[in-house]
Order: structure tokens, then C-alpha cells, then sequence
């Protein structure tokens, strides 16, 4: 856009006499860098009103970007190097891409407001929405012939013409809604006398004609004009103040592109109503205050944290000379706060200041229960050695440090971190001021090109920084596994080996593509065959050679594809990278959980403001604060201490709501056959957990020794476990999907995953099982649609029967299944091999179900309504049973 000179060079004429070392860059973009869609084009670009001022010797080289439109061969232009082409327009700022049309093309406009607009810009940025209206014909108001602005006018359904708001009889207050038309008064009119004259007929739709005349064909391959793609870069682009186009979409004012001030960049709609105002009461009358309303400011509402100001500086002085003679201590900040808490505290009190001492380290604090220590203890060597350590390896994050320094406390750390920062920081301004001034890069010390001896730069290229000088002994590129190449570049991440060769890396820096592509003919030199003549005209530069050169298996593998540079996100639950949007990361607990293995739906503006569910609820408190999964054995206290609990770093914090307000493990949930969610596509509310059977509930898990809690059997052996505590020990848990035969498919769900058509069933087995020989889909393995395996299973398999009875109803069924089995089979809860005891019967209304029963007697039972019933006997055997 522009050549700048030095950034401290002076402003006005003057910087002219400086030499250029700084350039103003138009900014685009790719658009996998702006979205999650793949784009197979590497050549397509997204422009950008937005520019960057950085160093001349960044630049690399030159390329030409030009609009779709201007090309008239794009398959031409993309073989040539360093062309690209864009047809849209992305804001950074609102996030959201625009089309891009020639500003010719603008039709709708005033003659005034569009000479304007074509004599300044060669193109015109707005919403896809808006571009149908720009570039219809003028659009003139039928009763005052002004013309009619989108947003303040409106068509006819009938006659097509248009009118303003503000002319209609009586005038228009808002549009009408979304799938209605509006008619003018002539055309009602004449619809109403229609319609009364009952002679409406409806037209018949004539269908047009069909000519058996075969279809044009074109003249064959059109002949290539080498001059046109000269031509199509030298194409003259008109620029107002450096920038081609202007936004002019909905939100925009068409008298104001009149104003050459006028701001050019994309809008949105602006926030004013009641909706985006805060309602404020009216302050009280400062003369005239209530009389029970006591005005704050007052010494009475004052609390006094420090009387230091009302001591003189020889009072100070002579107060810390009776307290220590350590220089150290006097000029600690720690200790000096102390100092003044402790005197504020005595002057309040009326003690004489020569009764504070510092014997005591300990500090009462009145919000506290206990005392604390108001300056930390010395750190020992093998401590900060460890404190090193861990920030080389961690950095900023205190957390990690933390768990290094087993020995101090977060906040000790956070404390010492402050200070170790600052006398690290101490020690290079020391060093720089004993060394002296950085001298002055070359390129930025002269003024002229006499100054500089011929204007060279002298500084690093950019190109020097990328190339590896000494590969391996047996270097090989991670994109075309070649193993000879001039020239070796630093490759990407997620390549098997870490360099590419010359070609690769050439198209990695300037089209983000690994794919090697072939050069046009023009481009290389002239080529002889093996007998000495050059190539004739049209002959393949790709083709094979007459030897066949010696491979390896690693080379004739296939190129792995082109890399995302968005950042990568580990997943909790299948521990694989994936970029954000895929793979949520919570804002306040930082749990990292594939979007489909949690059952999220997020907005796409939203994903950088995404919390979890259970940190959610403890702000909304939808559900109880207690997050213990219902399903698992109770947690002990002191585990709860750790804050986040359930832990962020395991795949056990993602939970899901129940029915009664509680709290399940996701994992417990769809792993256990009696559960189902009232909506399966969000995993939300978990349903029927008094439906699963006693059994359940009254084994002992082999892995915990606890009989709390709901258990899961292994699909391969006869070991029972929760389903935490099996995936605490790294159990494989996944999905499997097993053939039906044809005669059971109409009774039999199945469903389609990754082309395999079944019955999907949730496994679980043990880690010391052989499980190569199985497909079994791992919880956050995607299909083609980029739905997770335990999506697909919960939609199939998970689903409550939500259209046929709402919630209540449905609990109600499950209560009444439970009562029922009860009634009818008896001898099931008193089975030995269980040792459960049977229901107890009241012996005078043969009830089972109180919320209490008394004992009457020998191997006889009264229920609690009974008993109340008895009168003044019940109340003394009541009271009996108390005592």
C-alpha cells in the first residue's frame, strides 16, 4: 500500500531524506485460517480491510491478487506461481465474510450517490442478502418519484411497484412479517371487486415449448492468448485513499459515501432500545435527604486502615529504628505493611505506640478464624532449583508450578513468582546498562543512499531463519518423502520427519499446500532429451523416465494431507488433537472435551466464551451443587477440597443432569442399559435410575472394594465395576456394531456408521482382554458427517420416548412397573442367594408401603397410619420406640 521510513524518523517533509524501511501490507486471508471448512483451492483468499505496517526486510516476494472476475482463465492463472484471486471479503473484528461485487454494477442508487461511488471504488462490499436490491434498476417511490432505500420502502405483491413508508395512506409503522405481502390500495381494490363479481379465474400456467433442436456446441478448446494474462495483471484497479472498495450493505447511509471521511469498514447493527439500556432511578435530591437515610462520607462511616499520615517523618523513622535495626527489613514492603497495621491498630485502640513490637510473625485478621503469617518463610535452594525447573517447562502456568513445588502453597507460589520475575528483569537491566545502548540495526542508521554506500540493507532474511543447514544423515521430506533436495526448509508440525525438501517447501511458504505441483513450461529453461534435442512443443514435463528409480516403501506411500495451522486441543477422552470448535475448551475449569462426546451444541461466534455444564450450574443453579455422580461410590471430603472438583483433567467432569435435579457421569449414563436422556442430541437429563435392577446396586466393584453405587459387567468376562473406576483403570470403553439376520430386523434398531449397517451396542471390557481382532469405535471416533460413535448410539438407542407421555407421565409408569413387579413376585426379594429381606406387612391393613413401621408382637408389623390410629396405646409404644 505504501513504503513508510523509520519509525522515530520526524514527521512532515523531513522524513523524506530517510531511506524506506518500513511497508504498509494489505491483509488477507486463508479461509481455513478464519473457519473449520476445508478449502481445496490453496490459491482462493479472503481480502480484508484491515493493513499492518512491518519491517521491509520481512518481505519475501512479490505476488499479484486480483478479483474472480478479472480472471477469464482460472485454471491459467492458478498454474503460474505466486497468483491468487479472492471473491469475498472477511472482517476480523464482527467476524463474518461479505461479497464482493464491481461497483458498476450498482444500479440502485441515485445518479449522485453512484458516480460517487464508481469514480472512488473499484469494488463494493455488502451482505449476500443485500446484493439482489444494489443491483436491481433504480427503484423510484410511485407517489413522490424519490428514490426508495430498502429499508424504508416497500413493493407491491401485485403491481411490483414501490412505495416509501412514509407515502402510503395511512403510512406504514414496520414492514410486514416474514412470508406476508403487502398490496397497494388500488390493487386491493380491485381484488375486492373481483372477488365480489365472483368471476376470479385463476390463469393457467402455460408450460413452455420444447425445441428438439440439439443443444449449442462450442467451437472446440479455445486458443490460449499468451498476452492475457499480462494483461489481466497490469488491469487498472481504481484506489481511494490505498483501499479499492467500501462497504455499502444494509447498515450504511447512502448519503454519507458522499463524505470523503466516511468510515469504510463493515457494521452491524447497532445496539440502542430498551434492549441493550440499562434503566437507571433517578438520584435523590442532594439538598433534601430522607430522614432515615444516613449520608455515607462521614467519620462515623470511615473505617481507618492506616494512621501513617498522621505521623511526621521523624516519628516513622525512630518507630522502625525501635523496631529492628535490619536495613533489609526496613525497606521490605512486607514487613513495613505490617508496621502500619499493627501501629493503626494501637492508635485506635489508645495504646502507646511503644507498645507494638515485632516479636510475633502471626497476623489477626478479623474475617478470618485463625492467624496467618504476614510475610512468607526464606525459600531454600533446592526449592527455587525446582521453581526454575518447573517454569522452564511449564512457564506462566503457577498451577503446574505448583505441583512441582510439592512444599509451597499456591499462594506462596504466585508471591515468590512476582519477585523472582522482578530481579530476573533487575539483572538485565543491569547487564544492558553495563554493556551499553543496542546499536542501531544498519538499515535504520542513515539518512540518504550517499549515507549508506549504495542503500543496501544489511540485516537476517527472513528465508535464513527457515532453512536447515545440516539435515540428518539421511534426510527425508515429510511431504514427498524425497530424499534429495538443494535446499532443506523447517517443516510443520504433525509430518513425520521435520524438513521438506526445495519444491514442497516452497509451496508450504508461499500457498499453505503440500502437494508438489508441476511448473508451467514457460517458467523452466530449456530442456534436452537424452540425444540432445530440445522437447517438442506439448510434450509432458511429468512424464516417467526410462529408468525406473530405486524406492523405498516409504515413498511410494501416499502424502499425508495438506496441515491445519489453527491451534490444536487435546481431548480428555480419546487424548487426540483437534482444532477449536471440534474440541471445546471450557472458560473457567479448562476442560478440554470433544463437542460430540458431550453432547454441546455451540454457536460458532461462541466458542472461545463455552463453560461445561457443571460450572454453568453454579451460576444458573439449575441442578443441586453436590456434582457426586449418582451412579458412582460417595467421594470423601477431603477429595472435594481440590477445586475444580470433579477434577478438569480426566473425562469423568463431564456430567449431565438428572431428572431429580442431581448429577451423572456421562460415562455412567450410556454405559448402563437402564438410563435414557429426554434429549439425546444434548445428552440432557438423564431418565429411569429407579429402574435399574438391585443387582446393581448391591455388588461389590472388583476394582474399588465398594458396594456403593451402580455397576456395569464386562462384556468378555463375568468381572463387575463401576463404570468410573473402570475407566480410572483404562478399560476400553466403545461401540460395536453386530449384523442382523433379515427375519429380526423389524423388531431390531439399527443404524449405519462409518458404512457399517447394525445393531450398535455399548462395550466395555477389561484392559487385559485381547480386543485387535474386534471393531470396536472409540467414544469420540466421527463418521462422514462428523458425528462421534457415541452420538450415533444415544440418538438410536438412548432416546426416552418423549412424544408419547411428557416427563411426569413417564416417571409415573417406571414407578408403577417397579410397584407392580413387587406385588407380583414376592419370592424374588427373598431369594438367599441374595440375603434381602422381605418388604414388612402392616398386620391390620395388609400395607407394604409406609414411612415407618413398628413392631406389634411376634414377627408382626404396624404401619405408621395404623399406629396413630390406635390411640392413646399407639402413642406410648411411639414413645417407647423413641426413647
Amino acid at each position: 500500500m505504501q513504503f513508510l521510513p523509520p519509525e522515530d524518523a520526524p514527521k512532515g517533509d523531513e522524513s523524506k531524506n530517510y531511506l524506506y524501511t518500513r511497508v504498509r501490507l494489505a491483509w488477507y486471508y486463508r479461509p481455513s485460517d478464519v473457519s473449520d471448512r476445508p478449502v481445496a483451492d490453496s490459491r482462493l483468499l479472503l481480502a480484508a480491510i484491515y493493513s499492518e505496517v512491518c519491517d521491509i526486510n520481512q518481505l519475501r516476494a512479490k505476488c499479484h491478487v486480483v478479483h474472480r472476475d478479472k480472471i477469464s482463465d482460472l485454471a491459467g492463472w492458478k498454474k503460474r506461481p505466486d497468483r491468487f484471486y479472492f471473491n469475498r471479503l472477511f472482517d476480523p473484528y464482527i467476524k463474518k465474510e461479505f461479497e464482493i461485487i464491481h461497483s458498476k454494477d450498482v444500479r440502485n442508487l441515485p445518479d449522485n450517490i453512484r458516480e460517487v461511488l464508481t469514480s472512488r471504488y473499484e469494488y463494493v462490499v455488502a451482505e449476500k442478502e443485500v446484493i439482489p436490491d444494489l443491483t436491481d434498476n433504480i427503484r423510484l417511490c410511485d407517489t413522490c418519484q424519490d428514490w426508495c432505500p430498502s429499508q424504508e420502502s416497500v413493493q407491491c405483491d401485485r403491481c411490483k411497484r414501490f412505495f416509501h413508508m412514509s407515502c402510503v395512506n395511512p403510512p406504514l409503522v414496520a414492514k410486514p412479517s416474514k412470508g406476508y405481502g403487502w398490496t397497494c390500495a388500488p390493487c386491493s381494490r380491485r381484488h375486492e371487486e373481483a372477488v365480489d363479481s365472483h368471476e376470479v379465474r385463476l390463469p393457467t400456467p402455460v408450460a413452455p415449448k420444447k425445441s428438439n433442436a440439439p443443444a449449442a456446441r462450442g467451437r472446440g478448446r479455445p486458443r490460449k492468448d499468451k498476452g492475457l494474462a499480462e494483461r489481466e495483471e497490469n488491469f487498472p484497479v481504481k484506489h481511494f485513499n490505498m483501499w479499492p472498495f467500501r462497504y455499502f450493505g444494509q447498515h450504511t447511509v447512502a448519503e454519507d459515501t458522499l463524505d470523503s471521511e466516511d468510515l469504510i469498514f463493515p457494521r452491524t447493527a447497532t445496539r440502542q432500545g430498551p434492549k441493550y439500556q440499562a434503566t437507571v432511578p433517578a438520584a435523590p435530591d442532594p439538598y433534601n435527604y430522607p430522614a432515615d437515610l444516613e449520608e455515607r462520607g462521614g467519620d462515623n462511616t470511615i473505617e481507618v486502615l492506616g494512621i501513617i499520615n498522621s505521623l511526621t517523618d521523624a516519628e516513622v523513622e525512630a518507630c522502625k529504628r525501635g523496631l529492628t535495626d535490619d536495613l533489609d527489613l526496613q525497606s521490605s514492603v512486607d514487613w513495613l505493611t505490617e508496621v502500619i497495621h499493627r501501629f493503626s491498630d494501637a492508635a485506635l485502640a489508645a495504646r502507646p505506640l511503644t507498645a507494638v513490637n515485632m516479636k510475633s510473625n502471626m497476623r489477626s485478621e478479623k474475617w478470618k478464624k485463625h492467624d496467618t503469617p504476614y510475610t512468607d518463610k526464606p525459600w531454600a535452594r533446592e526449592e527455587i532449583i525446582a521453581f526454575e525447573d518447573a517454569i522452564l517447562h511449564h512457564g506462566a502456568e503457577l498451577r503446574a508450578v505448583r505441583e512441582e513445588v510439592v512444599t509451597r502453597s499456591m499462594p506462596e507460589v504466585v508471591r515468590f513468582y512476582g519477585q523472582w520475575k522482578s530481579s530476573k528483569l533487575g539483572e538485565e537491566n543491569a547487564r544492558l546498562k553495563k554493556s551499553g545502548k543496542p546499536t542501531k540495526p544498519a538499515s535504520r542508521q542513515y539518512k540518504s543512499l550517499e549515507e549508506a554506500g549504495g542503500g543496501q540493507h544489511v540485516g537476517l532474511s527472513d528465508d535464513e531463519g527457515s532453512i536447515v543447514a545440516q539435515p540428518s544423515k539421511s534426510p527425508s521430506c515429510g511431504a514427498c518423502r524425497t530424499r534429495e533436495s538443494k535446499v532443506w526448509w523447517k517443516a510443520p508440525k504433525g509430518l513425520p520427519t521435520t524438513i521438506l525438501c526445495e519444491t514442497c517447501g516452497s509451496n508450504w511458504r508461499k500457498y499453505a499446500d503440500l502437494n508438489v505441483r508441476p511448473l508451467r513450461e514457460e517458467s523452466l529453461p530449456a530442456t534436452k532429451s537424452r540425444g540432445g534435442a530440445e522437447k517438442r512443443e506439448g510434450t509432458p514435463l511429468s512424464a516417467p523416465t526410462t529408468k525406473r528409480a530405486r524406492t523405498t516403501a516409504s515413498a511410494q506411500s501416499t502424502p499425508p494431507p495438506p496441515t491445519s495451522t489453527a491451534p490444536q486441543i487435546r481431548c480428555l477422552a480419546c487424548t487426540k488433537n483437534g482444532p477449536l470448535g471440534k474440541v471445546l475448551k471450557c472458560k473457567k475449569c479448562q476442560m478440554k472435551i470433544h463437542a460430540g462426546s458431550i453432547g454441546a451444541i455451540v454457536d460458532p461466534a461462541q466458542v472461545e466464551n463455552w463453560t461445561c455444564e457443571l460450572c454453568e450450574n453454579e451460576e444458573t443453579l439449575e441442578a443441586s451443587i453436590n456434582s457426586d455422580c449418582l451412579l458412582c461410590p460417595r467421594v470423601p471430603h477431603d477429595d472435594k477440597k481440590h477445586k475444580p472438583y470433579p477434577p478438569a483433567d480426566s473425562y469423568l467432569r463431564a456430567c449431565k443432569p438428572t431428572e431429580g435435579q442431581g448429577w451423572s457421569h456421562i460415562l455412567c449414563a450410556v454405559f448402563t442399559p437402564e438410563l435414557t436422556f429426554t434429549d439425546s442430541s444434548r445428552l440432557r437429563l438423564v431418565e429411569g435410575l429407579n429402574t435399574i435392577s438391585r443387582h446393581r446396586w448391591t455388588t461389590k466393584c472388583c476394582l474399588c472394594n465398594e458396594m456403593e453405587g451402580s455397576v456395569i459387567r464386562c462384556n468378555d468376562c463375568n468381572k463387575e465395576y463401576h463404570a468410573s473406576c473402570a475407566w480410572k483403570q483404562g478399560h476400553k470403553f466403545g461401540f460395536e456394531i453386530q449384523p442382523v439376520k433379515s427375519s429380526r430386523r423389524d423388531t431390531t434398531i439399527t443404524t449405519t456408521f462409518k458404512g457399517e449397517t447394525g445393531c450398535m451396542n455399548a462395550i466395555v471390557s477389561c484392559k487385559e482382554h485381547d480386543h485387535s481382532k474386534r471393531d470396536i469405535y472409540d467414544i469420540c471416533e466421527t463418521n462422514e458427517g462428523g458425528e462421534t460413535a457415541l452420538q450415533v448410539y444415544c440418538q438410536a438407542y438412548k432416546q426416552a420416548a418423549v412424544t408419547q407421555a411428557h416427563g411426569l407421565l413417564r416417571k409415573a409408569r417406571r414407578l408403577d412397573t417397579i410397584l407392580n413387579l413387587r406385588s407380583d413376585a414376592p419370592s424374588i426379594t427373598s431369594t438367599p442367594e441374595l440375603n434381602i429381606q422381605p418388604e414388612p406387612e402392616c398386620y391390620r391393613c395388609h400395607s407394604q408401603f409406609s414411612p415407618a413401621f413398628y413392631p406389634n408382637g411376634a414377627d408382626t408389623w404396624i404401619c405408621h397410619r395404623c399406629h396413630f390410629d390406635a390411640g392413646e396405646n399407639g402413642m406410648k409404644t411411639m414413645g417407647m420406640m423413641v426413647s
